[in-house]
């Protein structure tokens, strides 16, 4: 090629590359494979290459520039930066509503009856203010102090999302959220703890962070994302949802996910749908920014010293505060792991009063730096279990207590132990075991484990119940339960002779069970109901399971190495064997497993849930899985095909990242579902 075609062979190129990054990170469509788009970058470096003089500063290669920054400049701001004064109720935005009405009574002489206002989402990110001239990309600055911000220019380049040329050939300054998908976040931060360096506390110090790097090619490996929503200086809009659906024609990525509201009520509607869908994005929302709809209602309004009084942002009830721990103590559960529980000052959280908080283990405690009386920092996302977070030791006034380390049970006193089997000796567990398998607290959790939905689901037959027939003597364990008679149960204390006949009735209709429900019945440490299942569709009865060894267990989908050692020792221990022949005795009858399975979409993957789901519950994916005969497995391993990961994903998610198995949110999911 001369020079000519290799100068349109270039043009083509960009406006090509152009296209597609539009479509991928503003529009999310992926209309051909990274490894194309790669390629045509690849022709379009080259060609650069070999012609330096055809380089424009709008080229898809200058979003990375070679040199590190050795500092950021600072920038004046054309137009002023204002911040969003808060609300926090609704009782807040109708004293708003009320302040604003007032004011445009006095400028106006007329009160408005009600306003249109635009609903957005309050992206927790970092704000940027990108400056347009003659369509082309000139200067991205952060907030500063308002007035004057730093020159970011360079990494801001790196963003996709970015255009480096709008659609129009204008001159136009505009606003938005620079954000860090919570993907990315998981990945930075376990990259950032393994070379020893401080982890980032959410997406926004992330994207904060990343900005302020002075080698944008370390920013380009953090695949920021953005959100535009504000013209700030050039031609504006009659209101703010043209404005917004001018921002998108001139190739911003704007947020889907707003409202034109006509009353308070309607805000308030959309406050509360938010707050329950918020975990549902990749990005993290803390409220809602509500803006009067109309431009010469908001230039009327105008500003105060440090915000316009024509938008307010209202924000999501706290899911972090602050209290002080009062009393540690620790429950026992089924498999007679110890679980320290902090006792909590009161303190409102998510819209509900938390007084307690689990601190999972000691090691937990000792990472945190607990002490009885200490001031903390508690979490509670949705329904999620509230957790500390942070100790506030600046609090302390010296009064505090040491937690120790328990030695023995605190309900029957046995000594405890790190390892769960004691015929283990290989791993180690964080949590500590009491060793006495006939502990009073284990015996009970068994018992509530045994007739709970997932596995006999038997009811009239709640916590306080089996509390109440193991105080009175009347079972031992989950077997004594089928020889229960009406006789035996009147006197006691809540049972009359109808209810009495309602237990003993609940009982007996559920002594036929499945042989994956049995299973997962016996409470056998590691094995829940997906575990259970695979189980008993690969071995059909229940005494090719009792007899398999760790090997054959293995090649059951789901089933690690700590999984079948943890079958093993179970079926080995003869107290264990004798409970379950007493449960058969006694009446209980095992289902023939089915062998044929249907065929359908999902057939052949596996799938493991973490995080919470906001369109569905976990148990209704299990269902929806299980109904395209897919597989829904406790633990992640190699031959999982798919994590899925809602919102607030745990420990399954990390591992799903070591492991290299793919990994789906929860619309990429639903999109599968629906496939």
């Amino acid at each position: 090629m001369n020079k000519h075609e290799v100068e349109k062979r270039i043009q083509k190129l960009r406006k090509e590359i152009d296209y597609y990054r539009h479509q991928y990170h503003v529009l999310d469509k992926l209309e051909i494979s990274e490894a194309a788009l790669d390629s045509l970058k690849k022709e379009l470096y080259d060609l650069e290459t070999n012609y330096p003089d055809l380089i424009t500063p709008d080229s898809p290669t200058q979003r990375v520039a070679g040199e590190a920054l050795d500092k950021f400049e600072k920038v004046k701001h054309k137009v002023t930066q204002w911040s969003f004064d808060d609300a926090f109720c609704r009782e807040d935005m109708e004293t708003w509503r009320d302040k604003i009405f007032n004011y445009l009574e006095k400028q106006t002489g007329k009160r408005p009856l009600e306003f249109d206002y635009m609903c957005e989402l309050k992206i927790d990110g970092l704000h940027t203010v990108l400056t347009y001239e003659k369509g082309l990309l000139k200067l991205a600055a952060t907030r500063g102090n308002g007035l004057v911000g730093e020159n970011v220019t360079q990494n801001i380049k790196t963003i996709q999302s970015v255009p480096l040329r709008l659609t129009e050939a204008i001159d136009v300054i505009v606003e938005g959220e620079i954000w860090m998908g919570r993907k990315i976040l998981t990945m930075l931060n376990k990259e950032r703890e393994k070379n020893g360096e401080l982890i980032f506390a959410n997406p926004r110090n992330a994207a904060a962070g990343t900005i302020r790097q002075l080698d944008s090619a370390v920013v380009a490996k953090r695949k920021l994302n953005t959100f535009i929503y504000d013209i700030s200086d050039g031609e504006i809009p009659t209101n703010q949802e043209q404005e917004l659906n001018r921002l998108t024609k001139l190739g911003f990525k704007v947020n889907p996910y707003r409202k034109l509201c006509h009353s308070l009520d309607e805000v308030i509607d959309f406050w509360q749908e938010w707050q329950k869908k918020k975990d549902s994005q990749d990005y993290w929302i803390d409220g809602i920014v509500i803006k009067v709809n109309e431009r010469n209602f908001q230039n009327l309004l105008g500003y105060t010293g440090k915000s316009p009084r024509w938008a307010i942002a209202l924000k999501f009830p706290a899911e972090q505060g602050t209290t002080v721990v009062e009393e540690v103590y620790v429950q026992v559960g089924r498999t007679g792991a110890l679980t320290p529980v902090a006792k909590l000052k009161p303190v409102r959280l998510a819209g509900t009063t938390v007084t307690h908080a689990t601190l999972h283990n000691f090691d937990e405690i000792d990472r945190l730096g607990l002490k009885i009386g200490d001031t903390v920092i508690v979490e509670k996302a949705g329904d999620i279990i509230p957790k500390i977070v942070q100790v506030l030791p600046r609090m302390r006034t010296g009064k505090e207590k040491s937690i120790i380390k328990p030695s023995q049970c605190p309900v029957c006193g046995s000594p405890v132990s790190n390892r769960i089997f004691d015929s283990d000796k290989i791993d180690k567990s964080v949590a500590l075991y009491c060793k006495n398998s006939s502990c009073f607290a284990q015996e009970l959790e068994k018992i509530n484990h045994f007739v709970s939905k997932g596995a006999f689901d038997i009811d009239h037959c709640g916590v306080k119940i089996v509390e109440q027939l193991v105080n009175a003597g009347l079972i031992k364990d989950a077997s004594d339960l089928f020889v229960l008679t009406v006789g035996d149960l009147e006197g006691l204390e809540r049972f009359g002779e109808k209810s009495a006949k309602n237990l003993v009735e609940a009982i007996k209709n559920k002594k036929e069970i499945s042989l994956s429900r049995f299973i997962n019945a016996l409470g056998i440490t590691h094995v829940g109901e997906e575990t259970a299942e695979d189980l008993a569709e690969h071995f059909f009865t229940l005494d090719k399971i009792m007899s398999a060894d760790e090997t054959k267990l293995i090649e059951v989908g789901g089933v690690g190495d700590k999984v079948a050692r943890a079958i093993v020792e179970y079926f080995k221990n003869n107290k264990n064997r004798i409970y379950i022949n007493k449960l058969l005795v006694n009446g209980v009858r095992i289902n023939k497993q089915a062998r044929q399975k249907i065929v359908g979409k999902l057939s052949g993957m596996s799938f493991v849930l973490t995080g919470t789901l906001f369109s569905m519950t976990r148990d209704e994916a299990k269902i929806k899985i299980k109904a395209l005969s897919g597989e829904v497995n406790d633990f992640v391993s190699k031959n999982i095909s798919y994590v899925i990961a809602g919102s607030e994903p745990g420990s399954k998610y990390n591992k799903a990242i070591k492991l290299g198995v793919k990994i789906l949110d929860e619309s990429e999911f639903v999109k599968l579902l629906k496939v």
